[in-house]
C-alpha cells in the first residue's frame, strides 16, 4: 500500500502577507498566529534592532510560496552561471596587457 507523505515546507506565503510573507510563512509552519510572530519581532526590534535583521534574513533565505529557490539561491545560481560562461574558449588565448 502506497502512502502519501505531505511534508511541511517553510515558505514565504501569499496568504496573510503584509510585507514579504515571512511572518505568515513562519506562523503557518509552526502553527502559530502570524501576528504573534510579528509582535515578537517588533519587541526584539525595539530592544536592540535584531528583529529587522532576522526578518531580512528570512526574506532572503525563505523561498516564496510556489517556488523552489530563495532569493539568495537565485542570485548564487546567476553568479555561478556567469562565471561558468566565459567569452574565451579553451583553445583561444586570452589577450595579454
Amino acid at each position: 500500500m502506497s502512502e502519501y507523505h505531505s511534508s511541511k515546507q517553510l515558505r514565504r506565503t501569499h496568504k496573510g502577507r503584509i510585507i514579504a510573507g515571512v511572518c505568515s510563512g513562519v506562523g503557518e509552519y509552526v502553527g502559530v498566529d502570524p501576528n504573534i510572530i510579528r509582535i515578537g519581532l517588533a519587541i526584539v526590534t525595539l530592544f536592540g534592532g535584531l528583529g529587522i535583521g532576522v526578518y531580512a534574513i528570512g526574506w532572503l533565505l525563505l523561498p516564496e510560496e510556489g517556488k523552489d529557490t530563495s532569493i539568495v539561491q537565485d542570485l548564487l545560481a546567476k553568479q555561478q552561471q556567469k562565471s561558468t560562461t566565459s567569452p574565451w574558449s579553451d583553445d583561444d588565448q586570452r589577450p595579454r596587457p
